[in-house]
């Protein structure tokens, strides 16, 4: 009889332990998502990576579309050359105008397609990284919530478009959200960086006017010693004439 007990909770023990080493070794589930280089500040520019898995075993990511906000638009929206991958950036007009920086901007961005070029695209148990430079951020919002359409070799298409709601848990398939830093002063970025090259343009100028100077200076005092020399030598000679005499 208590034998029996004994093999029943080892197997119920083994039972659990077999349940758990499949839990942890399941793979965990990864969705496409957008991350910035460093900061995206609202009323800035920014460089974002919109980061697709593989989660197939036999197909590879052959295309990705991302759907830009249309209650944020965004004017300018540039991609970085991929290596094997074409590129195709959409725009519209706007029935509203936007005026970013004293300007006018009639059309923005709505969507941009990658395209495997040589059909291998991203393969089973890789990752693949999709750069754009965007902006101006809204000032307006603190996110950005983009859909994303995931296409595999084998024409089978996942839809990464539900928007996660706060206070709820993540949706099977949620969408790529940019979260957004608060605002800073320089925008551009360039700001800073004109000052700077203003003041090492200053200092270099500095620089070579004291180099100049210093070499100006360097200059007259060996002429003044040379004058000074000859000076000396002649006056040494006509000294020794007249002892002499």
């Amino acid at each position: 009889m208590q034998a029996s007990r004994i093999a029943s909770r080892v197997t119920a023990a083994t039972a659990v332990a077999g349940t758990a080493v499949l839990a942890l070794s399941a793979p965990a589930f990864a969705h496409v998502s957008v991350q910035p280089e460093g900061t995206a500040a609202k009323g800035g520019y920014a460089v974002v990576d919109f980061k697709v898995p593989n989660e197939r075993d036999n197909a590879s990511t052959t295309k990705l579309e991302v759907t830009f906000p249309a209650d944020h638009p965004l004017a300018s929206v540039m991609p970085q050359p991929l290596p094997g991958w074409n590129v195709q950036v959409t725009k519209v007009k706007l029935d509203k105008p936007l005026t970013m920086h004293g300007e006018k901007i009639d059309e923005a961005v709505t969507k941009v397609t990658w395209t495997a070029a040589d059909g291998k695209g991203v393969q089973p148990g890789y990752f693949q990284k999709f750069p754009l430079s965007i902006g101006a951020l809204p000032e307006n919002t603190d996110q950005l919530v983009f859909k994303a359409l995931q296409t595999y070799s084998d024409k089978e298409v996942v839809r990464w478009i539900e928007a996660p709601q706060a206070g709820q848990d993540e949706p099977e398939n949620p969408a790529p959200v940019l979260q957004l830093s608060a605002a800073s002063d320089d925008h551009h970025g360039t700001a800073n960086a004109k000052e700077t090259a203003d003041k090492t343009e200053t200092a270099a100028a500095a620089t070579d006017s004291g180099s100049h100077d210093t070499d100006t200076t360097a200059r007259v005092l060996g002429i003044v010693g040379i004058v000074v020399g000859a000076a000396g030598v002649a006056y040494g000679v006509f000294a020794g004439r007249r002892r002499t005499a």
